[in-house]
This record gives structure tokens, C-alpha cells and sequence, in this order.
């Protein structure tokens, strides 16, 4: 046995080549080390960033060993492990498809202890290179503390593109929100600024511009938006919505429509339509298949019993209603060419189990549909009873990724542009913070376990007070500064025109 533990140390010193050496004597340990985050038995991009973790097991020396079938792995010291960025990134480069294994061997006493390797699968496909979200206090009073950041996803390099301190103090508050793209390029981006100096903040291939999307013959200005793949259009929902705060229960916060309908944005002729204005239900979250023929989005039919109530009067009935409250998937076709809208139709009806669906997103190979599902309502981030659903638009069967959901509520999602990675927004670590996960989603259809979005100092989730929000991909950086932002946010927005 001595002689097998011999040689097989003997074997990986001359594969990684280091200053640093693994123990030559070890017992081996059948109880698996404790690390946090937990990267273990995951799938990962090759050009993600390095994956430092925490020791969290005892002991009184730690040497940790990260390596493939080829190249030059690494060896570190410390219950910290914090990993070089480029030898990273060669090691997963020239192994990809392959298995990273991580060893750790843990001293205590006189004793070499060495755990079973974590295994992770090296993905042979890549992750867009960068994600951008908002921070946020999720401290239900204050919210001119917020920021909208972009991270590149290869490090941990990390860009404010606009602080909402810059212009928002106490009376004079804003709200930055619903940062969105087209075709994951921020050539073409738009994002909402709320209360003073409000309107929507729209790039159109570089060209940056305010407009007030609110008209006479609007509830509201554009709320919820998505991006048509090839035109210059914009689909958003308007939405008359409120916030009702509970004391009792768990969830202390619901966000609620009493009315909401679908309008689309021509960014060329700056002009405002109706995509739909059904009284009878409410529209809202709408997205663009990646083909641009279809525009998916959820609708509930729900109204008070009684009639004639004032507007105050209805509001409350939702708030005391609000868990009978249930969204169906739906989509309306589009004429590229004429862009007329058809006939709208039922996708998935989440109503008749009982659900409520939200957050449609068509992946990118057009097959499949990625949304949220909860006991009801819209906004489920809010909601401990919401998971992830894939539906199959081939056979319309719908599946609960079990493999990516949590006890606490699993919520907004977006697809990589190649789509084989998801990133969403979950509470699992501690029921109160939204942090972003990253999962792979294979060829077959199937998502993997998720990962938590590495940073440099492992012990950032336990020290950083603030929730992620909106996470979605780019493939390449916002090219325009935080002032570029600040001074368009500063000018008068330019009137949209409505036209029937």
C-alpha cells in the first residue's frame, strides 16, 4: 500500500512541476473536505474565473492541489485558496472536456490527511464574457442606493456603469432598473430611470438618448422590456403596480399589477402602439423568440367580484387577494416585414395546476423555454415557492430542473448567447440576499448543478450586504462612462409619439 501512495505522489509532482510539493505520506479520508463556496461536482466554463474557495474543515496545515490531464497544474498552501488568474485560465483552456480535480490534504497533529478529490467537468463551450446586474439594499425603504455593475466573467474585474447616488438623495430619489440588451451586444442597450428626471435611458448603436415613453394614451411609460432580435423595436409592458408589505408572514414584500398591458417601441420613428389592451386580463414580461417571429409573455385574467369599485378600492382587493392571483405563458405572432401583430394563444397554462408562471426566455437554438413557476403572482423573487421550469417547444412537455432549484426562491434567469449556460438569481444561501448562480445546460436538454459567481476573496457572499438584480449576459463591455449615463440622465427626455 505504501508503495502505491509512493508512486502515485511521485506521478503528480512531475505533472505539475512546482516549488511547492504535496505530502509524500498521507492517510487517505473518506469524509470529503468542506470548502465554500461549493464548487464541487459542477460543470464549469473553460474561460470562467478562478474558483477560490475556503477550507473550511480544521487542521493545523492545508496544501490543496488543482489539476487536469494536461498542462501545468497548481499547488497551494493555506485554508485560503486564492488561484492565480492566468495559470487558471491555461490550465482550462488546454483541458477542455476534461475533468478538474482539486486534492486536499489536511494536517492534523503528525498526520497527512488527504480527502477524496472534488471532481468538476471543464466545459468545452465558453461563457459570454461579461454579466451585468443592479446592487441593491433590499432594505424596502431607501433606494437611491443602488448601482448597475458589470463584471467580466474571465476575472474579477468589476465596472459601476452608473451609481444612482450620482443624482438621487433623500426627496429628490430615483430608481435604476430594467437594464436590457440587443442580442447580447450593449451596442444597443436601454435602462429605466425613475421618480426625478425619469425616462428611459436608450443606446442605439452607440448613440445614447432619454426618451419619456409615457404618453396620453399610456398608463405608464415602458416597465418591463425585451428587445426585438433584428429590428429596431422594443416590446415592453405598462403596468399600473403597487407594493403591499406584510407582517406576518415570511414574504414581506409583494409586488402586484391591478392593470397592465404590452406596447411596442419603434426607436427609429420614436413612436408608442398597443401590442395588446385586453381589459379583461393583464399582460406584462414580455420576450422576443431569438427568431423574432413570436412575442412571449404571461397573462392573468384575474378582476375583483364586485363592480364599480374606485380605483383605491381595487387596489386593495388585489392586496388581500394577491395569492389568487395566477399567469399563464402566452405568445402573439409577428410579422417581420409588416410588423403587424396575429392572433395570441396559450403556451403553458400554469393556472390550471394551480401555479403561476413568470419570466418567459426562449433559448437561443429556439427549442426550448425557460421560466419561473410559484404559488402565484408575477414577481417571483419574492416568492419561496418559486423554481426554475424548462418547457420543451417541441413537445410541449414542461420539467422542474430539480437539479438547479432550492428551497428558497429561485427567480429571474437569462440565457449565454450560446445558450449551454443559464445564470439566475437565487436566496438559497441565506433567505434574504439574491445572489447569481451559474448553471450548464447540455445538448440533451439537461441542466447541471450551479455554481455561485466566483469572486476573488471567497468569503465575499458572507461580507457583501447588497442583492443582485436583473443578472444578463454580454458578449462584449458597455463602451459608454458613468458620466455619459449622468449627463443623459440630466437632459430632458424627448417625447415619445403614440400611434394606433
Amino acid at each position: 500500500m505504501k508503495i502505491f501512495l509512493y508512486c502515485t505522489s511521485f506521478l503528480i509532482l512531475i505533472f505539475v512541476s512546482c516549488t511547492n510539493e504535496v505530502p509524500r505520506v498521507f492517510t487517505n479520508d473518506n469524509k470529503p473536505a468542506k470548502i465554500y463556496p461549493d464548487y464541487s461536482s459542477i460543470t464549469i466554463p473553460y474561460n470562467i474565473a478562478p474558483l477560490n474557495f475556503i477550507i473550511r474543515d480544521s487542521a493545523d496545515e492545508y496544501i490543496t492541489q488543482i489539476y487536469s490531464i494536461d498542462g501545468k497544474g497548481m499547488i497551494i498552501e493555506g485554508k485560503v485558496i486564492k488561484i492565480n488568474v492566468g495559470e487558471w485560465g491555461k490550465l482550462l483552456t488546454k483541458n477542455k472536456g476534461q475533468t478538474l480535480s482539486i486534492d486536499i490534504y489536511m494536517k492534523k497533529g503528525e498526520v497527512w490527511y488527504k480527502s477524496p478529490s472534488l471532481k468538476n467537468f471543464i466545459a468545452p463551450e465558453p461563457i459570454d464574457g461579461y454579466v451585468s446586474y443592479r446592487l441593491i439594499e433590499p432594505s424596502y425603504v431607501t433606494y437611491e442606493v443602488m448601482s448597475i455593475n458589470q463584471r467580466n466573467l474571465t476575472n474579477f474585474d468589476e465596472r459601476e456603469i452608473y451609481n444612482n447616488y450620482s443624482l438621487s438623495s433623500g426627496d429628490n430619489g430615483q430608481c435604476i432598473n430594467c437594464h436590457s440588451f440587443q442580442n447580447y451586444t450593449p451596442k444597443n442597450m436601454q435602462m429605466h430611470v425613475r421618480g426625478r428626471l425619469g425616462g428611459t435611458v436608450i443606446i442605439n448603436n452607440d448613440k445614447i438618448e432619454k426618451i419619456n415613453l409615457k404618453t396620453d394614451s399610456t398608463m405608464s411609460g415602458g416597465v418591463y422590456p425585451s428587445w426585438h432580435p433584428t429590428e429596431k423595436l422594443i416590446a415592453y409592458s405598462v403596468n399600473n403596480i403597487g407594493q403591499d408589505f406584510h407582517t406576518k408572514s415570511n414574504e414581506k414584500v409583494e409586488v402586484l399589477d391591478t392593470e397592465s398591458h404590452l406596447i411596442l417601441y419603434d426607436i427609429v420613428k420614436n413612436e408608442v402602439s398597443y401590442i395588446t389592451r385586453n381589459k379583461s386580463s393583464m399582460q406584462t414580461f414580455p420576450y422576443w423568440s431569438p427568431d423574432g417571429k413570436f412575442l412571449y409573455f404571461v397573462a392573468s385574467s384575474y378582476k375583483p367580484q364586485v363592480k364599480g369599485l374606485t380605483d383605491d378600492e381595487v387596489y386593495t382587493d388585489f392586496a388581500i387577494n394577491y395569492k389568487e392571483i395566477k399567469y399563464d405563458i402566452l405568445r402573439i405572432p409577428f410579422n417581420i416585414k409588416t410588423h403587424r401583430f396575429g392572433k395570441q394563444d396559450t403556451v403553458f397554462s400554469a393556472s390550471k395546476i394551480g401555479k403561476s408562471a413568470t419570466f418567459p426566455r426562449v433559448s437561443p437554438d429556439g427549442k426550448y423555454l425557460l421560466f419561473t413557476m410559484g404559488d402565484y403572482g408575477n414577481f417571483h423573487i419574492w416568492h419561496k415557492s418559486s423554481d426554475l421550469y424548462l418547457l420543451d417547444l417541441q413537445n410541449a412537455k414542461v420539467l422542474n430542473l430539480k437539479d438547479i432549484n432550492s428551497p428558497d426562491a429561485d427567480s429571474y434567469h437569462s440565457w449565454s448567447s450560446n445558450g449551454r449556460w443559464i445564470i439566475f438569481s437565487s436566496r438559497r444561501d441565506d433567505g434574504s440576499y439574491t445572489r447569481p448562480y451559474i448553471a450548464y445546460f447540455d445538448d440533451k436538454g439537461q441542466a447541471h448543478k450551479p455554481f455561485i459567481l466566483p469572486q476573488k476573496n471567497p468569503n465575499f457572499y458572507k461580507q457583501f450586504f447588497k442583492s443582485y438584480n436583473i443578472p444578463e449576459f454580454t458578449i462584449e463591455p458597455i463602451q459608454q462612462s458613468s458620466m455619459d449615463f449622468l449627463n443623459t440622465i440630466e437632459k430632458d427626455p424627448k417625447a415619445a409619439k403614440f400611434v394606433y
